[in-house]
């Protein structure tokens, strides 16, 4: 088991949004520097523009820092899936997390079981495992459902409680439906404010420890270290009055969720 970052904990200084976005590279190299064990490069898109020498340099220096890779995407169809397992590959990726949907493609249950099975084995021949989030379009029991007739150590599930909210389940009830298939974790925490004059609310991220997450039931349930998944770091973190804030902000929310994980006091069990 490895704690990570994901690419959306640098949602913000990745993106076309600030003077100096972040490269590929530059991520890597701040996981490195933070202590972070694994880079998950997901639903990046400019990592499908990279040339093989930059995916093989990219691999090999993910080696040198000791960072382990992971990829993510949207979306089962053959060719979604395909363009990343030849980008695992080159990577050096063992674990690819998708979402039944992409932005084109929607399949029913049936289609999605069929286009699965027939995935698995493409899987399988590259030894990489297919973990498939959890969100709110999506109920986790069928998710589950779909994971479980098909009963392949090369499928299973990539558990974020909080995307589920929006369905109206309960993050407790996500995570106890999906603990025994899941293969990677999303951690990032979350809270409900009020909007101005009492009108509604905002379903947001905050800094790990402070909402509505309870970790110590994830990770009792889970159990990460004992069955080898790792926990990646993501942030729900909206823009603030200025890019300065909004990147020092993110910075901070990735650095104290790194220290929560990792002195976490059930980390040795």
């Amino acid at each position: 088991m490895a704690i990570g970052l994901s690419t959306y904990a640098f949602f913000w200084r990745a993106s076309s949004r600030v003077s100096k976005p972040l490269s590929i590279e530059a991520m890597l190299e701040e996981c490195a520097e933070l202590g972070a064990g694994v880079f998950q490069i997901c639903d990046h898109p400019a990592v499908e523009t990279l040339s093989s020498q930059r995916l093989e340099k990219l691999r090999l220096r993910a080696e040198e820092l000791d960072v382990e890779l992971e990829l993510g995407t949207r979306g089962i169809g053959r060719a979604p899936l395909d363009r990343y397992l030849d980008l695992a590959e080159p990577l050096g990726v063992s674990l690819l997390r998708s979402m039944l949907y992409s932005a084109d493609h929607r399949p029913t249950t049936l289609e999605a079981r069929k286009l699965l099975s027939e995935a698995v084995p493409r899987f399988e021949a590259r030894g990489v495992r297919l973990a498939l989030e959890t969100y709110e379009q999506v109920p986790s029991a069928v998710l589950v459902e779909l994971v479980e007739r098909i009963d392949s150590p090369f499928l299973g599930i990539c558990l974020d409680p909080g995307n589920c909210v929006a369905a109206l389940e309960r993050p407790v009830d996500v995570i106890d439906a999906c603990a025994a298939r899941v293969f990677n974790l999303h951690v990032k925490d979350f809270a409900f404010s009020r909007r101005d004059g009492w009108v509604g609310f905002t379903f947001a991220g905050c800094p790990l420890g402070e909402g509505l997450l309870d970790y110590a039931y994830l990770h009792q349930r889970i159990r990460p270290q004992a069955r080898g998944i790792n926990q990646i770091v993501e942030h729900w973190l909206p823009w603030q009055t200025d890019e300065a804030t909004t990147c020092r902000l993110e910075a901070e929310w990735t650095r104290h969720c790194l220290d929560y994980l990792k002195t976490y006091p059930s980390v040795a069990h």
